[in-house]
């Protein structure tokens, strides 16, 4: 088993407060969030949904490459982007969509095998597991030639 740790240190009140997010690799030390980066057009900081989006999409491209491998097939390249939607329900919000786009190069890997791959690595991931709470995630795969 693995366990890995991140730390979230803030100041202020709401809208006006700023946070600093860690993690324990240091891939990010300090790194600052707010309201302005989350719900506006700051670009200086990070968010919540932008982090979560990285992290199903490297789960996912990892979940991908190893299912590629055990079923005969070596990844050559694999790119993934998740877009994550928060949408306003009530007073709150709630994460309503992840969409990811997957396009990978894998030499010898026909367009239907690379297809069922695709679903059962977006199914099988850790991460997809632990969302599965989102309404709809969906996945639009291209095989490169």
């Amino acid at each position: 088993m693995t366990e890995k740790t991140a730390t979230v240190h803030w100041e202020g009140p709401g809208k006006k407060g700023q946070g600093q997010i860690s993690t324990e690799t240091a891939a990010l030390k300090a790194y600052p969030y707010g309201f302005g980066s989350r719900f506006g057009d700051d670009r200086t900081g990070s968010n919540p949904e932008e982090l979560l989006g990285a992290a199903h999409a490297a789960c996912f491209t990892m979940a991908f490459s190893f299912a590629c491998e055990k079923a005969g097939f070596a990844t050559v390249s694999v790119d993934t982007r998740a877009s994550v939607r928060l949408a306003q329900q009530g007073d709150g919000f709630l994460i309503d969509r992840i969409a990811l786009t997957l396009s990978a190069k894998v030499p010898g890997l026909d367009e239907a095998q690379f297809q069922q791959l695709a679903a059962g690595a977006k199914q099988n991931c850790p991460l997809s597991k632990a969302l599965a709470s989102v309404p709809n995630i969906t996945l639009s795969a291209t095989l490169l030639d």
